[in-house]
């Protein structure tokens, strides 16, 4: 049986750490999302992405930004 594809909102990273370290800021600021390999139809400069319910796209922007990282990319995707 295959999973049915839903949409979320991916931000991804031009470094694994920057990755890691958006993880750890989401964690310790109860923001829902997990990181996961990068989707293939985003090109990005490292390997893992955080993937977000799309309900939160007006906040994870902020986010990024309280936390001081930059996302290569941040966009909605059916996954």
């Amino acid at each position: 049986m295959m999973r049915q594809k839903e949409k979320r909102l991916i931000a991804a990273f031009y470094t694994t750490h920057d990755a890691m370290a958006f993880e750890d800021y989401c964690q310790g600021h109860g923001i829902p999302g997990r990181l996961i390999p990068l989707p293939r139809e985003i090109s990005a400069g490292c390997g893992l992405a955080w993937s977000a319910p799309p309900e939160i796209e007006d906040v994870l922007p902020g986010s990024l930004q309280d936390a001081g990282i930059a996302a290569q990319h941040l966009v909605l995707l059916e996954i």
